[in-house]
């Protein structure tokens, strides 16, 4: 895969690496005892979170205020920061599907059609790894390089031709000017200085990191009687769901301020086996495709689960209509395609995780699990005026898809 394209004047190349935790400590008058938890429970920014969350890291040299967000929030729904103006970041990432788009694959500002899935963003900041197969991807803000700048697949095309007359185009507009200096008091000229890119990459991350969604029926405890039927199937050892999206976040990719060392974890669910080998179709190969390892062939991340019924089609590439079917491939121990170019017994793949084993389950038993699984679904998140459009009907900028 191409390298993306990196406009960031003025800045080291280390700057989207994660630089730590940010680190709070106090000095203890004689009189008293204190706990230093490093930063655990600050932060300068109202995550609104429920008691039982912990808080999400901050990049030292990102942590999160409010007018990041807000700068964030304008520029994520602005189809101004594409190369011809065609699509902005909610063009993929629609509110009301939990910020997936309804699509096995989305095309690009050129209509490439990407590769893969567009995935829900919902408690991104939890998450150890940022994308399907990319091990090395630890931070919103590495991420959005790829989407932005990246072209292959092009997605907002952005790049050396013509990353100045898209960042005049902002300028040009009156609403940006204050929004920088707010977000960015330190700088001089955070939207006409060299640092006008990497603040549009801050900016953006600090919204993402910013969209949680923690208040579902599962979240108050006001399970259905199927649901609940459900969760218990969920957590037990005959469907064994829970190894894979346990957490509070129900996925094992989760990460906070808490945990000291968690390895990035990737898994092969069987969908494919096209050479009777264990192949999964190119470019799809998961995280083999940056590591060449052959065990690593088809193995992907698990995504949250939360609103999970909102972001149909599944999995990777879209490929799976339903929750019904998900829950069908797994009972299965795997999917057998039985006709086309991608023919093969995914059930029978040698890099198939170890948790995908084939067990019975009845018609009721799966709505109970889908049951469950729409008990996670948080309409306070999908109808929050916090995550929404800020730019009027009217405005060019207005990326309703």
């Amino acid at each position: 895969m191409k390298k993306p394209f990196l406009l960031l004047a003025g800045q080291s190349p280390g700057l989207f690496l994660v630089l730590g935790t940010l680190l709070l400590s106090g000095c203890p008058e004689q009189s008293e005892t204190r706990v230093d938890d490093q930063g655990a429970s600050y932060s300068a920014y109202d995550w609104q979170l429920p008691e039982n969350i912990p808080l999400p890291r901050e990049p030292a040299d990102n942590p999160m205020t409010e007018e990041k967000f807000q700068l964030g929030r304008h520029l994520f729904y602005d189809k101004r920061l594409s190369v011809n103006g065609t699509i902005s970041c909610s063009s993929c990432h629609h509110q009301d599907k939990a910020f997936s788009d309804g699509v096995a694959r989305p095309a690009g500002a050129t209509g490439t059609l990407h590769p893969r899935n567009s995935q829900a963003l919902v408690n991104v900041a939890w998450y150890n790894t940022l994308t399907w197969g990319n091990p090395v991807l630890s931070t919103i803000e590495q991420q959005i390089m790829l989407p932005l700048f990246g072209d292959d697949p092009i997605e907002h095309g952005i790049n050396g031709a013509n990353s100045e007359q898209i960042l005049m185009n902002l300028q040009s507009d009156p609403v940006y000017a204050p929004l920088f200096a707010a977000a960015f008091p330190e700088q001089d000229e955070p939207l006409f200085g060299d640092t006008a890119y990497s603040n549009i990459v801050k900016s953006l991350a600090s919204f993402l990191r910013g969209l949680a969604s923690f208040n579902s029926p599962f979240d108050r405890n006001e399970l259905s009687a199927s649901a609940k039927r459900g969760s218990a199937l969920f957590n037990g050892e005959k469907l064994e769901c829970f190894h894979c999206h346990g957490t509070y976040n129900f996925s094992d990719a989760t990460v906070d301020r808490h945990t000291s060392y968690i390895e990035a974890q990737f898994h092969n669910n069987g969908l494919y086996n096209i050479d009777g080998l264990g192949g999964y179709p190119e470019p799809n190969t998961g995280r083999y495709e940056l590591t060449g390892t052959a065990h690593h062939m088809g193995q992907f991340r698990a995504p949250s689960l939360r609103n999970v019924a909102l972001s149909a089609p599944y999995n990777h590439d879209g490929s799976v209509e339903t929750l019904e079917q998900v829950i069908r491939n797994y009972a299965a121990g795997g999917r057998n395609i039985t006709s086309g170019p991608n023919t093969g017994d995914g059930r029978m793949s040698p890099y198939k995780d170890s948790f995908i084993v084939s067990f019975s389950i009845s018609d009721s038993e799966i709505a109970d699990v889908v049951a469950f699984l729409e008990s996670l679904t948080d309409e306070e998140f999908i109808n929050n005026p916090r995550f929404s459009n800020p730019w009027t009907e009217s405005s060019p900028q207005d990326s309703a898809p």
